[in-house]
């Protein structure tokens, strides 16, 4: 596969990952389906990071546009595929980006009312709390919020890793479009 076919096909499958990431990251901020802890600020600071929304989804979609677009024009010239370096090295902080916010989350745990107080209270328990089921019975409020935290930050997380593995491959391609060219129809 020339590296300009291959630019396309990391393109295309950048956009599930971005909409994965902006949904997951949208739906945080409605903890039990509900808006009034949004309303109330009663959500984990990182949620108000964004990691999905801005690191795995805008500086994201950016680079997927751009492979996907510069790829049906059928040029793929050493310009284009340098430029697809930077925009994949962009790429590559807004999904280190939205790793290390879902890793916070993961490891801070949810904002739920625990014993009538609003607190976090699995935020020094070294992750064990993802594997003690029994202390998320003491999350009241909102219900079932360890297990929607915990569901969509793993999301993230394993969508992240996906865009990063995806931009790292298409710098490494880029380098070959630009040192030896993006092979062509018109050329073969």
């Amino acid at each position: 596969m020339c590296s300009g076919g291959c630019s396309r096909c990391i393109g295309v499958a950048l956009y599930p990952l971005v909409l994965i990431s902006i949904i997951c990251n949208i739906v945080l901020f409605f903890p039990g389906w509900d808006v009034k802890y949004a309303k109330r600020g009663e959500i984990t600071q990182e949620v108000r990071y964004m990691g999905g929304l801005v690191g795995g989804g805008l500086m994201m979609l950016i680079p997927a546009i751009y492979l996907n677009l510069t790829s049906q024009q059928g040029r793929g010239n050493r310009c284009e595929m340098f430029l697809s370096i930077l925009f994949a090295a962009m790429g590559v902080a807004g999904g280190l980006y939205s790793f290390i916010v879902a890793v916070l989350g993961l490891d801070n745990g949810p904002l739920c009312k625990y014993d009538g107080n609003w607190t976090t209270p699995f935020k020094n328990s070294n992750y064990t709390y993802l594997a003690d089921y029994s202390g998320w019975a003491g999350c009241t409020e909102p219900k079932n919020v360890v297990q929607f935290n915990i569901g969509l930050f793993f999301t993230l997380l394993v969508t992240s890793c996906l865009q990063v593995l995806l931009c790292a491959i298409q710098m490494i391609n880029g380098l070959f479009g630009c040192l030896f060219g993006a092979c062509n129809k018109a050329e073969s």
